[in-house]
């Protein structure tokens, strides 16, 4: 296997890379300068805080050429949940004499949900589409929805536990057609989809670096250049007077690196990880009896698949694959300690029998052929197990 962190004496297999992912060698190795050498703060106003100013301003190009958007229209966050929070809080701020309406959708990561309750509690009225059997929001859905004060679309690109992709071109076009906001939650697309936001008419776009080999604690919000987008943070003059605080030179050096990699291999990386994906599909759902695939089976990420084992908890076919050092998740894993379904799994009106026997199997492009004969072969065992136990 080619995963070899020791975990209690076991080889670790790790498939969880939707929940975060290792940071690659090279991204440590460009940012380490970054902590002792080049640690000026960049808006300083001597030559040396000009070399950590540079280096932001290199990396802010790389991300916007990643996306083809200008660089003036990257703006450095903390992570993916804080440029959800600004383009959801700042958009309601800036519209708020215009409209009160925003539409978003029930299967959203709770960076997005909690922010419209959030917003509900001020006075917003929000409202939340639902969604097929596969997980997909409907573009007529969104457009009988939009109203005259409607001031912001928010709907994911990809969902972080199904996998489903989003019709976000078309949702995109709808909003520029109606004069309304479109912004997407690409944390789990980014750099897994090819992405244009000026073809794709996204305003507002969030991203999180350690879902693609990162630094944990940098992420950044696309926003269009017509927007005058106020900020959340409230403090010194940082990115260009519109989120407060001393930028994470290191942290953003490392995630620019991280985007060239990934930017270099997307095509193969896509394919690699598509090949495997569908090897799990197929294999597990041919072999293993009483099982569904959650979300669609084309219209998918290509390293995220959702199984559902009816008979099973799936806390305890987690607990047993840890066991075997295999990592895998419930769903999400910002959530995967509650035992209740998700709201996703509701929302796609997963029969109950399923939802409590779901699992998210989510690949990185380390992950081999060999690792998927050795984890489809353990699961087999387990599910059986499992299914004597109950």
């Amino acid at each position: 296997m080619v995963q070899k962190t020791r975990k209690r004496g076991i080889v670790m297999l790790y498939l969880d890379h939707a929940a975060t992912t290792a940071t690659h060698p090279e991204v440590i190795k460009e940012m380490l300068p970054f902590f002792q050498d080049v640690y000026s703060n960049p808006s300083g106003s001597y030559e040396f805080a000009a070399d950590s100013r540079l280096m932001l301003e290199r990396a802010r190009k790389v991300i916007a050429d990643s996306i083809h958007a200008k660089p003036e229209e990257i703006f450095f966050t903390g992570s993916g949940t804080e440029a959800d929070n600004w383009a959801l809080v700042g958009m309601a701020r800036l519209k708020k004499e215009q409209g009160k309406h925003i539409i978003t959708s029930t299967i959203e990561h709770h960076a997005i949900l909690r922010t419209c309750q959030y917003l509900e509690k001020k006075g917003y009225e929000i409202t939340y589409l639902p969604v097929d059997h596969d997980g997909c929001v409907s573009v007529e859905d969104v457009e009988r929805n939009i109203r005259p004060d409607t001031i912001l679309i928010s709907i994911m690109y990809a969902n972080n536990e199904i996998g489903t992709l989003q019709p976000v071109e078309r949702i995109g076009e709808l909003a520029r057609k109606k004069h309304i906001v479109f912004h997407t939650d690409a944390v789990q697309a980014y750099l897994h989809e090819p992405i244009d936001v000026v073809k794709q008419s996204i305003d507002l776009l969030s991203v999180s670096a350690h879902k693609f080999q990162g630094p944990k604690g940098t992420g950044f919000l696309y926003v269009k250049e017509n927007i005058a987008l106020p900020s959340l943070l409230h403090g010194g003059n940082q990115e260009r007077k519109r989120r407060a605080g001393t930028e994470n030179v290191a942290g953003i050096v490392g995630m620019a690196k991280a985007v060239s990699i990934g930017m270099h291999n997307l095509s193969e990386n896509h394919e690699k990880l598509l090949s495997l994906r569908n090897y799990l599909i197929d294999r597990i759902l041919k072999e293993i009896p009483d099982v569904v695939l959650n979300g669609s089976l084309e219209n998918r990420l290509d390293a995220n698949v959702s199984f559902g084992f009816r008979g099973i908890e799936s806390q305890s076919l987690i607990l047993f694959l840890d066991m075997e050092g295999i990592c895998v998740s419930g769903g999400s894993a910002c959530t995967s300690s509650e035992k209740s379904i998700s709201h996703v799994l509701q929302a796609i009106r997963l029969p109950e029998e399923y939802a409590r026997g779901t699992i998210r199997i989510s690949l990185g492009v380390e992950n081999t052929l060999e690792e998927m004969t050795y984890f489809v072969e353990t699961l087999k065992e387990l599910v059986a197990q499992l299914r004597e136990f109950s």
